[in-house]
């Protein structure tokens, strides 16, 4: 393990301790593809490669601790082709990362379900990557890709311009994602895209009852942030609307929710925003403190359901049109090549 070194392997994951970041990891070893696991603690990064990544003495990899600065992270990635990010939240760590990545010429990923993030990577990141011929790709993960890549399927039928998207998950949420969904409901709003504009969903509207298909019961659902939807179409000349929401299966964890949340915010309400942070951690800590055990893909699957319509007053006398998607977690390997086809097709 070094501290800090010039990289020659061509893919930096960094927060590779964690959930993600250790799922990375393994994919890496599956197909030989060299990486450095780094991280800001180098003794955590050691036991969770020993640990959790099954066949790890087979790759070739590296762990390197390094500081969380612009500085130190661009001289970790000089060198690299691609940084895979994990360390979330990224509204508050991921600014540095992609500073570091834009200084050192290296392409970046990440998995981030922050809606706020991704909006300030396209606004703020977007056309300094481009100039760069770099690609600066956002919210890769499977939890909004499957969704995405059944609007792609959808919007080959042309002239329907409305996505509305549902994305449900069987598991539970990380550390870092409870983390998220607390730090995202008290600090940042969730969108949606109306006539290409974004649109604040009422924070009051409480649970939305969804069909999912495949069940009777109907599931609860919330704006979950947002989700990357809206902000990866609102420049797509296809679609002029777009609506996302999602939710777990454990119908009692989704009841909680927004209790959960209603709570943190309104105790967190008058606190600078450093202070919020550490109280919302600590809430988080609460309902989550342990990782999780690794997915069995045959008890916690995702079904991504997405309906693509006309808006009804841009239909004139035409009957109403509508093409239904629907993607399960059996596909999520397939989604997350294609979504990196996809991604560079759109780039910055």
């Amino acid at each position: 393990m070094s501290t800090q070194s010039p990289n020659s392997r061509p893919v930096v994951v960094y927060g590779a301790s964690g959930y993600t970041g250790r799922l990375i990891c393994e994919y890496l070893r599956e197909y030989n593809v060299p990486f450095v696991a780094a991280g800001r603690d180098g003794t955590k990064l050691k036991a969770s490669m020993e640990s959790h990544v099954a066949g790890i003495e087979t790759a070739d990899y590296e762990i390197v601790e390094v500081q969380h600065d612009v500085e130190s992270l661009t001289e970790l990635f000089s060198g690299a082709s691609v940084v895979c990010n994990t360390v979330g939240p990224f509204s508050r760590f991921g600014p540095a990362v992609v500073e570091a990545c834009l200084a050192a010429g290296t392409h970046y990923l990440d998995t981030t379900g922050e809606q706020d993030w991704v909006i300030s990577c396209d606004e703020e990141y977007g056309d300094k990557f481009a100039a760069a011929g770099l690609l600066l790709s956002p919210g890769i993960a499977q939890m909004y890709t499957t969704g995405e890549i059944a609007a792609e399927l959808c919007l080959e039928k042309p002239g329907l311009d409305t996505l509305d998207i549902a994305v449900f998950w069987g598991g539970s949420p990380t550390i870092a994602s409870t983390q998220t969904i607390l730090f995202n409901a008290a600090l940042a709003g969730a969108n949606y895209l109306e006539q290409n504009q974004y649109v604040a969903h009422d924070p009051e509207a409480g649970h939305y009852s969804l069909v999912i298909p495949g069940q009777h019961e109907l599931g609860l659902a919330l704006p979950w942030g947002g989700t990357s939807h809206p902000v990866w179409y609102r420049k797509d000349p296809r679609v002029a609307n777009c609506k996302a929401l999602g939710g777990v299966f454990n119908r009692a964890l989704m009841l909680g929710v927004p209790q959960i949340v209603g709570a943190a915010i309104e105790a967190t309400k008058d606190m600078e925003v450093e202070e919020k942070y550490a109280a919302l951690e600590a809430t988080a800590s609460q309902v989550m403190n342990v990782m999780p055990p690794r997915e069995n893909p045959r008890l916690n699957k995702s079904l991504d359901s997405l309906r693509h319509s006309r808006q009804p007053e841009l239909q004139a006398d035409r009957p109403a049109a509508g093409v239904r998607g629907v993607l399960t977690s059996a596909t999520a390997a397939q989604a997350r090549r294609l979504r990196l086809g996809l991604q560079g097709v759109r780039a910055p």
